[in-house]
């Protein structure tokens, strides 16, 4: 059997975005793997770390036994402590180390979904013990990886694949989470519409409509009289809901109209990764 249908996406998003990665590091001098990324805490070898640690766990490895040292300050909850171990345990890894490493991952990665067979909706392990349905897995992992080359793209001076396959998936995974930061987490008044334009590599137009019980909806038809509209580029986008920037940093970038304790508040809560 191979890899179902709507499996295929996530699965070439995560080649794309693999793939990539190793290309960036392969001419990469030891000095520049400490080179510091948009992700909080984390340097280009941290960050290679968690994506070889992700990929092992994909993969049903152990997880690494490993006591965490107690002067992390970018490690703040249990979740951000789960993904540390991974990338602790590596942080005296060469460079050469961390490459073979990489390499001998993305074999076994691709050797495991060349015969995948499994249906979308079985059930596989996700971080903290946590459950989940393949699909739900791998369509977070493509996020991920490609979410961690841009980091690798922007300490390392290389911009690129901001329109890939796996730009299209953060795309999507961004989109749906859109909802609860403007009618949940925003607090955006009942019966009202916020707009949200998106221009660049990825492009899109979209309204979260908030009804009368407060809950959000996300529309691809536009709004008329919206609350209020944001519009900004695709990379801003991005940077903004994976919590690489301040909204301070970029504000020149941004162009707000309507309620604008509104657009404030949707910003505030705009990150939207852990």
């Amino acid at each position: 059997m191979s890899l179902h249908p709507t499996l295929q996406p996530y699965a070439d998003a995560w080649t794309h975005s693999i793939e990539a990665i190793s290309e960036l590091l392969q001419p990469l001098p030891e000095a520049e793997w400490n080179r510091r990324t948009p992700c909080p805490g984390w340097s280009v070898r941290d960050v290679v770390s968690h994506v070889i640690g992700l990929d092992c766990e994909m993969l049903g490895d152990p997880r690494p036994i490993h006591s965490l040292p107690r002067d992390l300050f970018h490690v703040t909850n249990e979740h951000q402590r789960y993904m540390e171990m991974q990338v602790d345990v590596r942080r005296h890894h060469t460079a050469p180390e961390m490459t073979s490493e990489l390499e001998y991952v993305i074999i076994r990665r691709n050797r495991q979904l060349r015969n995948e067979s499994r249906d979308p909706g079985t059930k596989v392990r996700g971080p903290l013990g946590s459950e989940l349905a393949l699909e739900e897995s791998m369509r977070r992992h493509a996020f991920d990886v490609w979410v961690h080359e841009q980091d690798l793209r922007t300490a390392l001076g290389r911009p690129g694949n901001l329109d890939s396959p796996g730009a299209l998936v953060a795309r999507d995974v961004l989109l749906g989470e859109l909802p609860r930061v403007v009618a949940e987490d925003a607090q955006a008044p009942r019966s009202s519409a916020i707009v949200f334009d998106v221009h660049g590599p990825v492009e899109f137009l979209r309204t979260i409509r908030v009804d009368i019980q407060g809950r959000g909806t996300l529309e691809t038809a536009p709004a008329l009289g919206p609350a209020a509209t944001l519009t900004l580029d695709w990379e801003t986008y991005v940077r903004l809901a994976c919590g690489r920037v301040s909204v301070e940093s970029v504000s020149d970038r941004l162009k707000t109209e309507g309620d604008p304790d509104l657009t404030a508040a949707i910003l505030n809560h705009f990150t939207v990764t852990q």
